[in-house]
């Protein structure tokens, strides 16, 4: 009699964590509404509009943040609209869903070599070499990058500032 209230308490506190495990979904389960959001947003970058392209590719976030392909192709958005540091930012969230993603890995380093941080895109290359066993083709892209070296700044008219004349005026 005197252990009703505890096994009460012991029974509801079983119930409640058997059911918090019931309820969650598997880690290599993702929301298939984000999937097509990713589908959605490869065709838009696909077909050169990357605006659509980040924005579907977002949706697919929000609707899933597990979404390591998303931030994969977040990361490739990214880099061919000029912004390295926000695709460095991506490829380090599908890094943190998947330490060993090669993709990931590689396309980090290209962000960097164009941004020219060429030391830690050799560091990526040293961790995409050691993941593949044998040559594998973004190991190859990669080397093939920092070989070819930090891409040239191009100077538009904007930045070229011009040098003011100066007419000498007579005094009266």
């Amino acid at each position: 009699m005197r252990f009703t209230p505890a096994t009460i308490a012991l029974a509801a506190l079983f119930a409640t964590v058997s059911s918090v495990g019931v309820s969650q979904r598997p880690d290599a389960q993702i929301e298939p509404l984000s999937l097509e959001w990713q589908k959605k947003g490869e065709a838009a970058q696909q077909a050169g509009d990357l605006n659509g392209a980040t924005d579907a590719l977002e949706t697919a976030l929000a609707i899933d943040p597990r979404n390591r392909g998303a931030y994969l192709s977040l990361g490739k958005v990214a880099r061919a609209q000029g912004l390295q540091g926000k695709a460095i930012r991506y490829y380090r969230e599908a890094l943190l869903l998947d330490p060993t993603d090669v993709q990931a890995l590689a396309g980090q380093g290209q962000a960097m070599v164009e941004k020219g941080a060429l030391a830690k895109a050799r560091e990526n290359l040293a961790q995409v070499k050691t993941l593949c066993k044998s040559d594998c083709p973004a190991a190859t892209q990669l080397a093939a990058a920092i070989a070819k070296g930090v891409p040239p700044t191009v100077l538009t008219a904007k930045e070229v500032t011009p040098t003011p004349t100066v007419v000498p005026t007579e005094r009266p």
